[in-house]
């Protein structure tokens, strides 16, 4: 006889469920927990705590400030569900904070929500819902997750211009089965429709726009305010090795930046590699940007390796578009990537994230780090 799943595919009544909402304060995660608990589900929102928050940042647009605090508890006093905050400031400090620091430092361009979402969401925050007894943690964010005997797949969102499937692809497969994500089939205006028929306070909210610690997007003044010997004048460089100008610091450049090299040239110079061990910026103009061949690190492979044999697409920025390649597997948890066409701005640093197209969308196969 097949089971009956319920909504989020667990073989239980939802009365007889119990969930963790991961309730940022949001419209989104505050929609899920209004959602889940309308179906009848056992729900615990819980509210994380992740920086001490600066009166600057407080009045942002980023997520997790103390006025997400206050309106996820409003949230749930409304929806009457328990309601939990946990202070992990200092895991958030030395996870994502300090990696992200180090890693412009090394002349990489981080993405502190990958880290974020690796380590404290779903590795603390996983560990804590299942401490509580929950049958699974439940997120707001915009992928889709099917389930079917026991394992969870994800795929790429309905709604393309919000899918978050690139920043969650370091998600390990234990806790891809413990996740749900109920959003990935709705787009972005149904679900702020759904707030306001649950009556929500957040359901016109404006989206967090910036790096929750990063206020107005200046991340250069948070490394200054933890590393402040960062900022080391060193060469500009032109392809051919000669010393065409000089920075105040390799951390204000990235792969692929035209504005701010402040060096005249005839024609447009973009900014090619970033050579921390001697405090270098290599530019040159746009025809030197174009890479068909990736080195990764830190493989994550949410599928089995034979996936991995024909050609795939991947992503390597968080708004690219996604390109035909193929991927070899290499020794010490890397792979080689080879592109079909040549795309411009590849930086080490960023998410190689490995998709493959089937009958229910976009799946995503792992990826790993870029390295070179």
């Amino acid at each position: 006889m097949k089971k009956i799943l319920n909504s989020i595919g667990i073989d239980k009544k939802p009365q007889d469920t119990n969930i963790v909402v991961a309730m940022s304060g949001g419209v989104d995660s505050s929609t899920v927990a209004g959602m889940m608990k309308k179906e009848g589900y056992k729900v615990i929102g819980v509210t994380l705590k992740l920086y001490d928050d600066s009166k600057q940042v407080a009045a942002s647009k980023q997520c997790c400030s103390g006025q997400d605090i206050m309106d996820a508890k409003r949230v749930a006093l409304k929806l009457d569900i328990d309601h939990k905050i946990l202070y992990y400031q200092n895991k958030f400090k030395h996870g994502v904070i300090d990696n992200f620091i180090e890693s412009y430092l090394k002349g990489e361009t981080p993405i502190p929500c990958v880290q974020c979402n690796q380590t404290v969401k779903f590795k603390d925050l996983f560990e804590f819902s299942k401490e509580l007894k929950a049958d699974a943690l439940v997120t707001g964010h915009y992928v889709k997750s099917v389930t079917s005997d026991n394992t969870t797949n994800m795929y790429r969102a309905i709604d393309e211009n919000r899918d978050q499937s690139y920043f969650l692809f370091n998600t390990k497969r234990d806790q891809l089965n413990f996740l749900r994500f109920p959003l990935g089939g709705l787009l972005k205006d149904e679900t702020r429709q759904i707030a306001k028929r649950l009556d929500l306070n957040v359901a016109d909210k404006p989206d967090s726009q910036d790096i929750c610690f990063v206020p107005d997007g200046d991340y250069a003044s948070v490394i200054k305010k933890f590393r402040p010997d960062s900022f080391q004048k060193g060469n500009i460089k032109d392809v051919n090795g000669n010393v065409i100008g000089v920075h105040d610091g390799i951390i204000n450049f990235t792969i692929g930046q035209r504005k701010g090299i402040k060096v005249s040239n005839k024609e447009a110079l973009y900014v090619l590699k970033i050579d921390s061990n001697n405090n270098e910026i290599i530019v040159g103009p746009k025809s030197f940007l174009g890479r068909k061949k990736i080195f990764l690190r830190d493989l994550n492979l949410l599928s089995d390796k034979r996936d991995l044999e024909n050609d795939i697409l991947v992503k390597v920025r968080s708004t690219g578009k996604l390109l035909e390649a193929k991927v070899k597997i290499s020794d010490q948890n890397g792979a080689i990537v080879n592109l079909k066409e040549s795309e411009d701005g590849i930086s080490p640093g960023q998410a190689c994230v490995f998709y493959n197209k089937d009958a229910l969308g976009y799946k995503v196969l792992g990826g790993g780090w870029i390295k070179e």
